[in-house]
């Protein structure tokens, strides 16, 4: 099994910054730096899992896209969550050495973080990948 989920990374950070328009301008980290510009988005977790059906050493997999805001109430944190959607639920995306057969929203979870102060929302998303 190959592991496409570095440059799968790398293309969803891509079209994020590509397509500013949202609060987050070009704030959408890997790592989040130490006192960050709210709101903001962060991306790294990302589950894969191989497919070899049909004799394909594919694989699937499920990258998460967090947002983050400290707007009171989920207004600001749904209108990104919103446009991100846009950028990303099945819209193509470009993987040198792959082919991304399939990209689409899993789940979207809106969260109250611990500190009483942030509004989080992590976007799931189901990737089919295959090998060019």
């Amino acid at each position: 099994m190959s592991d496409p989920s570095l440059e799968l990374q790398s293309a969803i950070i891509d079209v994020l910054k590509d397509r500013t328009g949202t609060a987050v301008d070009d704030r959408v980290y890997d790592e989040p730096p130490v006192n960050p510009i709210f709101p903001y988005i962060t991306l790294g977790q990302c589950q894969v899992l191989p497919d070899k059906a049909d004799c394909i050493d594919g694989v699937i997999a499920y990258p998460v896209v967090d947002i983050w805001s400290q707007q009171k109430g989920f207004v600001e944190l749904k209108t990104i969550t919103k446009a991100v959607l846009a950028m990303l639920d099945d819209q193509p995306l470009a993987i040198a050495g792959f082919t991304v057969v399939v990209f689409e929203i899993e789940s979207v979870n809106y969260l109250r973080d611990p500190d009483g102060l942030t509004r989080h929302a992590a976007l799931t998303f189901h990737a089919l990948i295959q090998p060019t």
